[in-house]
């Protein structure tokens, strides 16, 4: 079976050359950062994106693939239906194939109490519009016709997507530069450049590009950027592995997830195998610093996650990771172009042999790709979406938990009409920076 290599060897798409000025600076290449600045260029602005490494290198080419309405944060599902209207435009608008397509997703119950979780998020964004039902168990049988398990029932929205993540995010990056927005690869952003207390630019490995405007989208890095302006966020990390099989008979066109299981049909005839429910974790200072604020996160779900005492070298919460540098020092952001962690291989072989015992009919299953990604998280399970109030010019959208791929272009929109200065269309108290410093309890998002 062959690791999953896409940003590592990919060659440079985007090659700059960094302009001197720009309206808008975005960190991150991912699906945050690639849409913050397809909108801003869409609203005639100047923005450049600088990326460490590759676009869609980390977290946003190795996700699911799911553009999924159900199940989310009450604060976030105006958003998600908005990102839904938007992958739906963008497909046309943009001339390549996403790998979109109208699937439905699907959560499975075991029990009654399960269904009950999901019937108590249907009353929580009840009058909110989206599509979501429960479905009986009967209905749920005829959904996986082949399946061994007898489920109670489950959650079920029509209308949400699927997409192919490693195909999407470098698209809709092409876009982007269509657009006018200038993409500048192998290029990491060292530092904010301030002047008189405000953003004045940044400091890039490649040189300083002046701009009055910056977003800081960079996943599972934006913690340890941030910190260097005395902004402190309790964003930490997980990984999480994913296998894809090799092309196998239709047993479900879309996307289900189980107690243990996740598996959505790709476009190449194989699927897209997970286990939701399982992460890993490295042990660093920020874990130490912030577990305070993870313990409603730790109390509702104990052991679904594996510690480990020390990460690999150079990832963002290493013990030997540097926190702080100068403008003329290479970053971590430098020693790591790619966060490549490697898959938890008993994961892989649990995964390809409970796909084999729910779908009996397909015999031997055998993957094709095994991959792992860094989910940059947060404790409440919700992003951070605001202005720096203590550095003017300074936004941030980070610590998606997960949820990013297919909320992406909802968040970028956001985003781009917050420094337009427009109105944003939602709510986005829920993911205000202030929210861990100001007293407020840690409200946990949606345990489904």
């Amino acid at each position: 079976m062959t690791v999953f290599p896409l940003g590592l060897h990919r060659p440079v798409e985007h090659a700059g050359p960094l302009p001197e000025t720009a309206d808008v600076v975005v960190i991150g290449g991912g699906v945050i950062g690639v849409m913050t600045a397809y909108y801003l260029a869409d609203r005639g602005l100047r923005p450049v994106l600088v990326e460490k490494g590759r676009v869609a290198a980390e977290q946003s080419s190795r996700n699911w693939g799911w553009v999924r309405q159900q199940g989310r944060d009450p604060a976030e599902l105006p958003i998600m239906m908005e990102a839904n209207r938007l992958w739906r435009d963008l497909a046309v608008e943009v001339g390549e194939d996403l790998g979109l397509r109208q699937c439905g997703l699907t959560y499975l119950a075991e029990s009654e109490a399960e269904l009950a979780g999901f019937q108590g998020w249907l009353d929580a964004v009840a009058g909110s519009g989206v599509d979501s039902r429960l479905l009986s168990a009967g209905e749920t049988a005829a959904l996986l016709p082949g399946g061994r398990t007898r489920w109670a029932g489950a959650l079920h929205t029509a209308s949400d997507m699927k997409a192919e993540p490693w195909i999407a995010v470098p698209a809709l990056a092409r876009a982007a530069v269509r657009k006018g927005a200038v993409i500048v690869e192998h290029c990491a952003a060292r530092l904010v450049d301030v002047e008189g207390g405000r953003v004045a630019g940044v400091i890039t490995e490649q040189g300083r590009i002046r701009a009055p405007e910056v977003v800081v989208a960079g996943g599972a890095w934006s913690s340890l950027l941030l910190r260097q302006h005395g902004i402190r966020i309790p964003q930490l990390s997980v990984k999480a592995t994913v296998v894809a099989t090799k092309a196998l008979p239709e047993v479900h066109g879309g996307g289900a997830t189980g107690q243990s299981l996740a598996f959505r049909r790709r476009d190449d005839g194989g699927y897209t195998l997970a286990n939701g429910g399982f992460h890993e974790i490295f042990l660093g200072w920020d874990a130490f610093r912030h577990v305070p604020k993870y313990i409603p996160q730790l109390r509702r779900d104990p052991w679904g996650r594996v510690y480990h005492p020390i990460a690999p070298r150079g990832y963002p919460d290493g013990w030997s990771t540097p926190r702080v540098w100068r403008d003329v020092d290479e970053t971590p952001f430098e020693r790591m172009r790619v966060l490549n962690p490697a898959p938890h291989r008993k994961t892989v072989a649990r995964l390809l042999r409970g796909f084999e015992r729910e779908f009996p009919a397909l015999g031997r299953v055998e993957g094709a790709l095994a991959w792992a990604g860094m989910i940059d998280t947060m404790p409440d399970i919700v992003p951070v979406v605001d202005r720096a109030d203590s550095l003017p010019g300074l936004s941030i959208c980070t610590g998606m938990c997960g949820h990013g791929f297919g909320i992406g272009p909802g968040f970028g929109r956001v985003m781009a009409s917050m420094i337009a200065g427009e109105d944003v269309g939602h709510d986005l108290s829920r993911f205000r920076l202030s929210r861990f410093s100001d007293g407020s309890a840690i409200a946990l998002g949606p345990d489904i």
